[in-house]
């Protein structure tokens, strides 16, 4: 019987183990979409105790402690964080067969070096370590980047945002750079215009001009989004349920505005034209820049309104939705094809119902111009575990080329989740090990450790424009 999580954990035959061990492990990372707060990154934060490092907005723990009858006193309210923690300890032993118990333990052996299993009887000894630890300096919020050999991080960060966290960086000698990502959502939705025009006044003081027609706000945006280049942004992302690519004109979305400026409510069609406009301006930005653009759709949000209402969004009550994705999405990127304005696209499935759905979908808009120019991003949310990541590489493989694939992401508000890099890199080995063993690929252990490491960094790298990051000197501007 194997020891639980070893330095073979996952890994299934001695080839698997060569490639990860000798090609995989100590690959650096790049981290192209995550939710972290840029100004604990920029001060360098020390977090006081392994709660706030691992259970403040960790909506994941938040559900499993929910399902395991834990208050919610001892999830977001006003419980100590020490009993917030032993909840969760004592929640731990139930996740079995959950993704959240490898990353647990993956998290407390690489970041902490504690090799005990987490559970109510561990609990204060496993906090109280920890938690002394994250006083130190190696422990800071850079060192545990460093730790994890971090390159890279992009923050998801709205139009009106200052940036200042990212100027206050730029220069900076660190290990681990940080580069803002362009997520204009509450710039295009217009489900409740009462909320919309609020968020307008926040962008006309962001860009400094006034906004009343269709043509302010576009001219707002766009200084937006030039101001976003100017501070190394070079990655926009969109979260939407589906893609929206209904025909308009530019007269009708101007009366469009002008109706949600006047605060009337849209009708479902005028709603989609509108958010169809702003997904083809804001793409096609992208591209005169040369930025990449993602795509993560597929969420069901919010749907406890009654739990909304008392904790807002991004808090545990969301979930894979049954969206119609193929012919929209197939017209919207046809659009922007047809006119050379489709920049470099990942585009990522919330459903795993999708899966080939989005595996064949980027074949049609890679046109050997770059290599890879539209990808078919890692498993994400709900499929960021074993299973999901298997069946999406698999299904990559299968359609397109797993050769080219840029890799794992973290999409996570902790910084404790990079192992979830690791737990790709492991699964990723063990699939090509297997095959190998099996006679279904050449023994030829050099090229498939160079796909692998391409995988796991290089293509990521290449891909960004980011050749860069491998020289040993500071960078003060980028394309991401």
């Amino acid at each position: 019987m194997k020891q639980f999580l070893d330095e073979n954990f996952l890994l299934r035959s001695k080839t698997a183990q060569q490639l990860f061990h000798e090609y995989a492990k100590s690959m650096p990372i790049i981290d192209y979409h995550n939710h972290l707060i840029p100004e604990q990154v920029a001060n360098d934060v020390n977090f006081e105790n392994l709660t706030q490092v691992w259970l403040y907005g960790d909506h994941y723990k938040w559900r499993a402690m929910r399902t395991n009858g834990v208050n919610e006193k001892f999830i977001t309210g006003n419980a100590s964080d020490y009993e917030k923690f032993e909840k969760w300890a004592a929640t731990v032993p139930y996740t079995l067969r959950n993704p959240l118990y490898h990353w647990t333990h993956l998290e407390l052996q690489r970041y902490f070096d504690i090799h005990e299993i987490l559970n109510a009887d561990s609990a204060k000894r496993i906090y109280d370590d920890a938690s002394a630890k994250l006083q130190t300096k190696d422990f800071s919020v850079r060192g545990l980047l460093k730790k994890m050999n971090v390159k890279l991080i992009c923050t998801t960060d709205d139009p009106v945002d200052p940036l200042n966290f990212h100027q206050q960086m730029r220069g900076e000698e660190t290990f681990t750079k940080m580069n803002p990502a362009f997520r204009p959502d509450k710039a295009m939705n217009v489900d409740d215009t009462a909320s919309f025009n609020n968020y307008l006044s926040a962008l006309e003081k962001a860009a400094d001009v006034s906004i009343s027609t269709y043509n302010d706000y576009l001219a707002a945006l766009k200084k937006r989004h030039d101001f976003f280049a100017e501070n190394n942004c070079g990655v926009s992302d969109h979260g939407l349920e589906e893609i929206y690519a209904e025909d308009y004109t530019q007269t009708e979305i101007a009366g469009i505005f002008a109706k949600i400026r006047s605060g009337g409510t849209l009708t479902l069609e005028e709603n989609k034209k509108f958010k169809s406009a702003m997904l083809v301006t804001f793409a096609e930005w992208d591209c005169e820049k040369g930025w990449v653009q993602q795509f993560h759709l597929g969420a069901l949000r919010n749907n406890n309104s009654r739990m909304l209402k008392q904790l807002g969004p991004d808090t545990g009550w969301d979930s894979i939705g049954d969206f119609s994705q193929a012919r929209a999405l197939a017209k919207f990127l046809n659009r922007l094809d047809t006119e050379n304005k489709l920049a470099k696209t990942i585009i990522y499935n919330l459903n795993p119902a999708d899966n080939e759905l989005f595996a064949t979908m980027i074949g049609n808009f890679n046109d050997g111009s770059v290599e890879g120019k539209v990808q078919w991003g890692s498993g994400w949310w709900f499929l960021d575990q074993k299973d999901g990541m298997t069946k999406q590489l698999n299904a990559l493989g299968n359609l397109g080329l797993l050769s080219k694939f840029i890799g794992m992401l973290t999409d996570s508000r902790s910084f404790l989740s990079f192992p979830r890099h690791e737990y790709f890199r492991r699964i990723l080995c063990d699939l090509f090990g297997e095959e190998i063993e099996n006679g279904e690929l050449p023994n030829d252990i050099a090229w498939t450790g160079k796909v692998i490491q391409d995988i796991c960094y290089n293509n990521a790298r290449n891909y960004f424009n980011l050749q860069h990051l491998d020289q040993q000197q500071t960078i003060t501007t980028s394309t991401l």
